[in-house]
């Protein structure tokens, strides 16, 4: 019997919806338009290298990451730059774009583009690291942190173990779930890359144990390769969080401010270690990714192969078009996405899923008083008390109160609002104290 692996603190068990599960990638094809914004990460937006006019090919540095914490950008199309402009981010700051007009497929020569499954890393920590740089790879999991810093082990610090995040618990979406299906080797190899960068051979590729279909090939295959091994954990949300993961692999707690790599891990997501395999052994820039279109408010519920910069709208179109009673869109999954409005916005190297929902999922009682049951502090795997937080930000607590509370701590998971039975918004006041806690 195979041993499974769990957070210990928290969590919840919502309806997994897993639609797409057996739908194998597609490709999404080629929209007329993409617009590319120059900030697809946490840090500083990358400077602009093209100007208006300018010819590009798919691969063309567009982008150079501006300081440390940056990112290159490339275009994910060849064809003419129309534009390049001021819009509203997602922050409410004005941020770049680069809007490009679509003319043929052409790569650049330097791509590899065949499917052979490159097998010799003959690359050294320090190039590997550069070349993850220069392909613009940044966590895919949902943060958008530069991967070449997390993969640069800090003076003092040492790596111990990669965590390679399988474990997509959000529900409806099944993106990774696909790729570890259908590219399972490139995985492995390129968790044989970041262990070549780290210095060590000691990957853990965790797993949910709702995709078993991954876990008997990723299983098969990495027998037959050193320093990379699969554990199923079982389901229960948030698993994939950060936290909770090393917790469930290593059983270690990660302390409040501490970083996973202050206990020795890495953490990188399926899709990034993916991703780090196409950049050093396919000499493949990031500029494209895996999502998935799913809910009851989407005529063919699928998984694409998305080039970034692609219109939402033309995904919805592609997908077979809206159900007439859609009430509501989410970016990313239904526990911590955005709803949006606007479906001529793009995806990015973080869009995960585009779901779609009709009227009668959101249909909620109104919020009542707080009737004190704690099923909020049970359920919370940072081992919070919202409600206390929520009283605190209502009645104008300080930061200071705030901090006492550990309101940092709070991950965005959606537990503590998804089990509220007086259907309080928990979760936006937990925002709302971060917030606060930041300002000061």
């Amino acid at each position: 019997m195979v041993k499974k692996f769990s957070f210990s603190m928290g969590g919840i068990h919502p309806d997994k919806c897993k639609l797409t599960s057996n739908c194998p990638i597609e490709d999404a094809g080629l929209p007329d338009v993409v617009c590319i914004p120059v900030k697809q990460h946490i840090g500083s937006p990358a400077k602009i290298m093209v100007n208006k006019g300018d010819k590009v090919k798919v691969g063309t540095l567009l982008a150079d990451a501006d300081g440390i914490v940056s990112s290159d950008v490339h275009s994910s199309v060849s064809g003419e730059v129309l534009k390049i402009e001021d819009v509203a981010g997602s922050t409410g700051y004005e941020e770049k774009m680069i809007t490009i007009k679509v003319e043929g497929d052409e790569w650049e020569s330097s791509i590899d583009r065949t499917s052979k499954v490159i097998k010799e890393i003959n690359f050294t920590p320090e190039e590997i690291i550069e070349k993850i740089r220069q392909a613009g790879i940044v966590g895919m999991g949902g943060a958008g942190y530069p991967t070449p810093i997390k993969t640069s082990v800090p003076e003092g610090k040492k790596a111990n173990i990669l965590i390679v995040n399988g474990i997509e618990c959000e529900p409806f979406l099944t993106a990774d779930d696909r790729l570890m299906v259908e590219h399972a080797e490139e995985i492995i190899m390129g968790a044989r890359v970041i262990n070549r960068a780290l210095g060590i051979q000691n990957a853990i590729i965790a797993v949910d144990e709702n995709k078993p279909h991954a876990i008997e090939i990723l299983t098969r295959l990495s027998k037959l390769y050193i320093g990379v091994n699969i554990k199923v954990c079982k389901t229960k949300y948030p698993q994939g969080g950060e936290k909770q993961l090393i917790k469930a692999i290593t059983g270690q707690e990660l302390p409040s401010g501490k970083l996973p790599i202050d206990i020795g891990c890495i953490v990188q997501n399926v899709g990034t270690v993916f991703a780090v395999y196409e950049a050093v052994l396919k000499n493949k820039p990031l500029f494209e990714r895996i999502l998935t279109i799913s809910g009851d408010g989407i005529a063919h519920p699928c998984n694409y192969r998305v080039r970034v910069g692609t219109p939402i709208s033309y995904l919805i179109d592609k997908a077979g078009g809206l159900t007439d009673d859609v009430a509501k869109i989410i970016l990313g999954g239904p526990m911590m996405g955005n709803a949006i409005v606007n479906t001529s916005a793009p995806t990015t190297k973080l869009t995960s899923g585009i779901l779609l929902f009709r009227e009668e999922k959101f249909i909620k009682e109104e919020a009542s008083s707080c009737i004190r049951c704690g099923k909020c502090a049970t359920v919370c795997p940072a081992g919070l008390r919202p409600f206390a937080i929520k009283e605190a930000v209502v009645y104008n607590g300080t930061s200071d109160e705030l901090r006492k509370l550990h309101a940092g701590d709070c991950i965005e998971c959606g537990c503590c609002a998804y089990t509220c039975p007086a259907n309080i918004p928990l979760l936006d006041y937990c925002k709302i104290a971060k917030q606060e806690i930041r300002k000061k």
